[in-house]
Order: structure tokens, then C-alpha cells, then sequence
């Protein structure tokens, strides 16, 4: 009987993370990362071939630690990330450090880690950006320069590792509706509205069409919009 294949789904106790999870579960073994430990037992109660994968992402030594384990990983999707909305004059460099720690350097050393299992398994990297990699606005300072170093870092990831047989694929979802959504619309001031912005399993879809996608394929940017 041949195994199924393995997946790694960082901030996967909730929001794009959870529902990317979730999908992935019908075709692969799941790793459930993510901080909250109860969180992701009681999700890998609900996901038939998933377990939990606890840790902190910035946490280097802990993760090192954590993949030790891990010597054939077919899919890497990188969920987890954060955002503090201020303007430029506003916000010291301690939030710029914050924002670039999770959502650019927890990414590269997590993938670097795991690079020996990608390359085994001729991997897919899928790295979770956002609208905000693309278009860089006002109050959005330090999350979009983060995304937009992630987005360069994608391209170089996949120039570097193609010899190896990996894909790279970057997803840059507008706004969708998860509890992170509704705490940026609490910093803006505005309302939350969950009918006008993206559904996480949509984002969840695109995710699994790119990992689906025949070897002859290689969908190196996705990007998605709101239907308003």
C-alpha cells in the first residue's frame, strides 16, 4: 500500500491556514503548525491523517528541532503571519521587526530546514502573500514591505531550487475573511464585512490547484480578488 503524501501547513489553527489544511487532508498527511497546541489537537480530531505540528515559527533553535524528524515533505505552505497597520511616523522599529521576523525570516529558515526533505521529495513551496505584496498603501508600511521581500524571496527560492525539481508558487489573496480581517477593519476604524471579502476556502482552492497542478505545470503566481 503506498503511503499518501506529506504536507506542512504553518498558522493552521485558524483562518487560510486551517482552511488550506483541511483541504489538503482528502490527498495528503497534514502537519498542523501553529502556536496554540489545544488548538491544533482539536483540529487534528476533525482531519482524518493529520497531527499536530506545534511551534513557535521565530523560535530557531525549537524549530530545528521540531523537522529533525522530517526527511520527505512534499508540500510547504506558509500560512502564518501578522500585521500592525500605523503609519511610517508612527511605527518604531520594533513593529518593523515584529512584522519582518514572521512574515519574512520565519519563512526562510523554516523553508532553508526543510529543504533537504523538498529536494527528496521534489517539493512545492507555497508561500500565503497578499494583495499587499503587490500594491504598497498608506498605514500599511511594514506588512507590505514584508510581502513584498517575500515575493523576492519566492522568485529566488524557485530560480535557485528548479534544478532540484521544486515548485514555488506565490498566492496574493485580497482581503478575506478571517479573525486577523477583523482586527485590521478594528485598526482602521471601519466595519467588518465577511460577504465583500474572500472566503479562506477560496483561497484554500487555489492552494490545492497549484499543489494538483500535472508535473508539467508550474503555477508560479496566483492571485485573487474579491468578487464585490
Amino acid at each position: 500500500m503506498t503511503s499518501r503524501p506529506t504536507a506542512l501547513v504553518t498558522g493552521a489553527s485558524r483562518g487560510v491556514g486551517a482552511a488550506v489544511a483541511r483541504s489538503l487532508s482528502d490527498t495528503h498527511d497534514v502537519l498542523l503548525g501553529g502556536r496554540d497546541e489545544q488548538a491544533l489537537h482539536k483540529m487534528a480530531q476533525d482531519i482524518p491523517g493529520s497531527r499536530p505540528w506545534p511551534a513557535e515559527l521565530t523560535d530557531y533553535d525549537g524549530i530545528a528541532e521540531a523537522a529533525a524528524g522530517i526527511d520527505h515533505l512534499d508540500v510547504l505552505v506558509h500560512s502564518a503571519g501578522m500585521v500592525e497597520i500605523g503609519s511610517v511616523s508612527e511605527a518604531g522599529v520594533d513593529s518593523w521587526r515584529r512584522t519582518f521576523e514572521l512574515n519574512l525570516f520565519a519563512v526562510t529558515e523554516l523553508t532553508r530546514t526543510l529543504l533537504p526533505a523538498l529536494r527528496a521529495a521534489s517539493g512545492h513551496v507555497v508561500l500565503i502573500n497578499s494583495g499587499a505584496g503587490l500594491t504598497a498603501k498608506p498605514n500599511w508600511g511594514s506588512y507590505a514591505a514584508s510581502k513584498f521581500a517575500l515575493r523576492a524571496y519566492a522568485d529566488v527560492l524557485r530560480g535557485e531550487e528548479s534544478a532540484n525539481g521544486l515548485r514555488v508558487t506565490s498566492v496574493f489573496p485580497g482581503r478575506v475573511a478571517t479573525d486577523m480581517q477583523r482586527e485590521v477593519r478594528e485598526s482602521e476604524g471601519g466595519s467588518f464585512e465577511p460577504e465583500r471579502y474572500l472566503r479562506p476556502e477560496s483561497v484554500a482552492d487555489s492552494v490545492v490547484s497549484t499543489v494538483r497542478a500535472g508535473s508539467d505545470a508550474h503555477m508560479t503566481e496566483i492571485v485573487l480578488r474579491p468578487n464585490d
